[in-house]
């Protein structure tokens, strides 16, 4: 006959229990701070965003005129900017990023990896204002000389014809497909600039977290790709590649945010114009641009009420792409992984 077996003696936890309970009482409290945060924050702002939505109405947001002198406030020229800036500059950096990362972990010596990464992480610790600066003294000058040289009637005359004909469209506010690329005889800043400058900002966001999540890819899937007589491009393709791409979409969407809600250095090349953008080389606006160059000086409730409208719709724009990250990275992740 089996014998039960005894359970062990009990040990006294009314200490454990009590301490237990404050400490869940106490990481309860933190995290319900800074869900009401969040709360107060949507309140604050839509409190303040109110004027202009009960004027407005949705019209705020497909209404292409801002002009504070009239009183007359529409959004749909800011959201285009950010958006435009935004995903030009995520099309340019993504695969610059992807490739630098690649590079480090898979195909750099040692000694060569390690400088080149940390210098890409280190393009990120250098201030919005530092690349501000770097693009108004550096590039804007080089972007101006090759715009005015791009026209010169005498050399080109084909190409101060087609500028002619665009000129006219934009004194209209109308523009095409040709004319929207067709470079303007401007001082550097404007759309282009913002872009290429937001394209530098958020490439090492890209690079660093593809960089560690490659090198987190377990060897056995390399190694059973070699054993099968794959060559590199293939064991990146098929093994690496697939693995690390929801983290690597992770690191996309955290450089997204970042250029969504940049703000002084778009603000300092952008040009600051709140018209509708008519070309790709011309002077345009984001939100985040116009919170900063008119916030400030908004002294009239309707203008300081349209100006935080701004941030709210920044806000809940930032709201809206962390939660399709959400779902995107969720879809891509390995079934194996997925907790």
């Amino acid at each position: 006959m089996t014998q039960p077996v005894k359970s062990p003696p009990s040990i006294p936890s009314r200490l454990s229990s009590r301490s237990d309970r404050v400490f869940e009482i106490v990481i309860l409290m933190l995290a319900s701070i800074i869900a009401l945060i969040f709360v107060l924050s949507i309140y604050q702002l839509a409190k303040e965003s109110w004027p202009a939505l009960q004027k407005f109405g949705l019209s705020f947001f497909t209404q292409r005129t801002w002009n504070p002198v009239e009183g007359t406030y529409g959004a749909a020229s800011m959201i285009l900017g950010t958006l435009l800036t935004s995903l030009a500059a995520l099309v340019i950096s993504v695969p610059l990023a992807i490739a630098s990362a690649l590079f480090v972990a898979e195909y750099a010596p040692k000694w060569l990896a390690n400088p080149v990464g940390y210098l890409i992480e280190l393009l990120a610790a250098v201030p919005s204002v530092v690349y501000g600066l770097w693009a108004l003294f550096v590039i804007a000058p080089l972007l101006a000389k090759w715009q005015t040289t791009f026209f010169n009637p005498e050399l080109y005359p084909e190409r101060f014809a087609t500028y002619t004909r665009c000129a006219e469209l934009w004194a209209n506010n109308q523009t095409n497909l040709q004319c929207f690329f067709t470079p303007s005889s401007g001082a550097g800043r404007g759309l282009a600039l913002a872009i290429i400058i937001l394209t530098v900002m958020i490439l090492p966001y890209t690079a660093s977290v593809a960089r560690d999540v490659i090198r987190l890819v377990p060897a056995d899937q390399r190694e059973a790709m070699y054993a099968l007589g794959a060559t590199k491009w293939e064991v990146i393709s098929r093994a690496i590649l697939p693995y690390a791409r929801a983290g690597i979409m992770g690191g996309v969407i955290l450089a997204l945010g970042r250029a969504l809600g940049e703000t002084l250095a778009v603000a300092m090349v952008i040009g600051d114009s709140q018209e509708i953008v008519k070309s790709f080389w011309g002077n345009a606006s984001t939100m985040a641009s116009v919170i900063a160059n008119q916030f400030g000086d908004a002294q009239e409730t309707l203008h300081r009420s349209s100006v935080v409208t701004l941030g709210l719709t920044l806000f809940f724009l930032s709201v809206l792409v962390n939660y399709v990250a959400r779902l995107i990275i969720t879809r891509l992740t390995p079934k194996g992984i997925q907790q």
